[in-house]
C-alpha cells in the first residue's frame, strides 16, 4: 500500500512532543494534563468506536456501498487499546479529576452505589474489554474472508454485528455518565448519553472522510473510490452534524426552560466571561458550518469541501469536549489554553496515524475477496 514516506515520520515526532508535554505537565501542572489526557483518549477512543461501530451498522443493515474503503474504518478500530490505555491512566493515577472519589461531595441514592470507584473501575474495565475484543473479532472474520472468499464469513459478521450494536448503545451510553458527566456530579442530563453518541459518530465520519480522501490521492484507493462514494459519506455527516444540533439544543433549551440551579449551573458558567465566544463557536464548527456547506449536492460530490468541512468537525469536536471537561476540572475566569493541549493533541494526532497506517499495512487496502465488493465499485446514487 502506497503512503506518504513523510507520515510515519512527522507521526513519530508528534507523539514524542505529546509524551514529553504530559511528562513535563504530570510534574508542573498535573491537573491540567490529566485532563487532557482524558480529553485526547476520549476523542480517539470516539474515533476509534465510531470507525467499527460504521462497520457494524452496514454489516448489520446489508449495505454494500461502503466496501470499497472498508479497511479504513477497519483500520481507525485499531487505536482503541491505546485510548484505552490514556483512559485507565486517568483513572488509576489522577482519580481526582472526580470529586466523588474524594469525599469532598458525598453521592447518596442511588449515585451513591454507581459512583463507587472499585464499581466504577469495573464498569471501565468490562467497556474496555468488550469495544477491544468485538472490534478484534469482527476486523478478523473480515481480513480472513480475503484468504478463501467465504461469503459464510459475511453472514457471521452480520451476527456478531448486531450483538456488537446492542452492546455499543449502553456502554457507550454509560461510559459517557461515568467518565465525562460525573465530573461534575451533582449536574445531570437525561440526553447526555445520546449527545454524546452524536459527537461521538460526526467526528468519526470527519475522520474517515479525511483517511479515505487520503488514501485515494496517495492511490490505495485511487481506483476504487469515487465521487459517489464522498457523496455518501457527505450525506452522512451532514445528517450526524445535524442529528447533534438537534440533540444540542434539546438537551439546552430544556434546561433553560426549567432553570433548576443545579441543571443551568453548567451552561451559566459555560456562557460567562471569555468562554461565552467558545460556547458559540462550539455550534458553529459542530452544525452551522457543515449545515450551510453541505446543502448543495455538488458540494457533497466534490471530495475537496467535503474534507474541508470534516476537518472543521473535528476541530468542533475537541472544542465540545473541551468544554465539557476543561471547566469542570480547571475553573476559572479564562479557558485555559497553551503547551499543554496543544502538545496532547499533537501527540493524539501522531499516535492515532501510527496506529492507522500500521493496522491498514496488515491487509489488502480493499477487501477483493468480498462477495459486494463490485456492487461497490460500480456504485450509484
Amino acid at each position: 500500500m502506497n503512503l506518504s514516506p513523510a507520515a510515519p515520520r512527522v507521526s513519530k515526532v508528534f507523539v514524542l512532543a505529546g509524551a514529553v508535554t504530559l511528562l513535563a505537565g504530570v510534574a508542573l501542572a498535573p491537573q491540567r494534563a490529566w485532563a487532557n489526557l482524558l480529553l485526547v483518549s476520549y476523542f480517539l477512543l470516539g474515533v476509534g468506536l465510531a470507525g467499527i461501530f460504521f462497520v457494524a451498522l452496514h454489516y448489520a443493515s446489508g449495505a454494500s456501498w461502503h466496501v470499497a474503503f472498508r479497511r479504513v474504518p477497519e483500520a481507525m478500530s485499531a487505536v482503541l487499546p491505546f485510548a484505552a490505555a490514556g483512559l485507565a491512566a486517568v483513572f488509576v493515577f489522577r482519580w481526582s479529576l472526580y470529586p466523588w472519589t474524594m469525599g469532598e461531595k458525598h453521592a447518596e441514592g442511588f449515585q451513591g452505589i454507581w459512583l463507587n470507584f472499585p464499581f466504577f473501575l469495573l464498569r471501565a474495565g468490562v467497556y474496555f474489554l468488550l469495544w477491544i475484543l468485538f472490534a478484534g473479532a469482527i476486523v478478523k472474520i473480515s481480513r480472513r474472508q480475503d484468504q478463501d472468499g467465504d461469503a459464510a464469513h459475511t453472514r457471521r459478521n452480520i451476527r456478531l454485528s448486531v450483538i456488537f450494536l446492542i452492546v455499543f448503545a449502553f456502554t457507550v451510553w454509560l461510559a459517557s455518565y461515568d467518565w465525562i458527566m460525573s465530573l461534575e456530579q451533582h449536574w445531570y442530563s437525561t440526553i447526555f448519553g445520546v449527545y454524546n453518541f452524536a459527537g461521538l459518530f460526526s467526528s468519526g465520519l470527519a475522520a474517515l472522510i479525511l483517511l479515505v480522501a487520503w488514501l485515494r490521492r496517495a492511490g490505495a484507493l485511487r481506483d476504487f473510490v469515487t465521487e459517489k462514494h464522498f457523496h455518501d459519506l457527505g450525506k452522512l455527516l451532514f445528517a450526524f452534524c445535524t442529528f447533534w444540533m438537534y440533540i444540542w439544543f434539546s438537551q439546552y433549551m430544556l434546561i433553560w426552560y426549567a432553570n433548576f440551579t443545579e441543571e443551568s449551573a453548567y451552561y451559566v458558567y459555560r456562557q460567562h466571561g471569555f468562554w461565552r465566544p467558545l460556547f458559540f463557536l462550539n455550534v458553529a464548527l459542530n452544525w452551522f458550518v457543515p449545515f450551510l456547506a453541505l446543502l448543495p449536492k455538488a458540494t457533497k460530490r466534490s471530495a475537496s469541501t467535503v474534507t474541508k468541512v470534516a476537518a472543521v468537525v473535528l476541530v468542533g469536536r475537541w472544542l465540545d469536549l473541551y468544554q465539557m471537561i476543561l471547566p469542570a476540572v480547571e475553573p476559572g475566569p479564562r479557558p485555559p489554553f497553551g503547551v499543554w493541549e496543544a502538545g496532547l493533541v499533537l501527540g493524539g494526532i501522531g499516535l492515532f496515524l501510527l496506529v492507522f497506517t500500521r493496522a491498514m499495512r496488515q491487509a489488502a487496502p480493499v477487501p477483493v475477496r468480498d462477495p459486494h465488493l463490485m456492487e461497490s465499485l460500480h456504485y450509484h446514487n
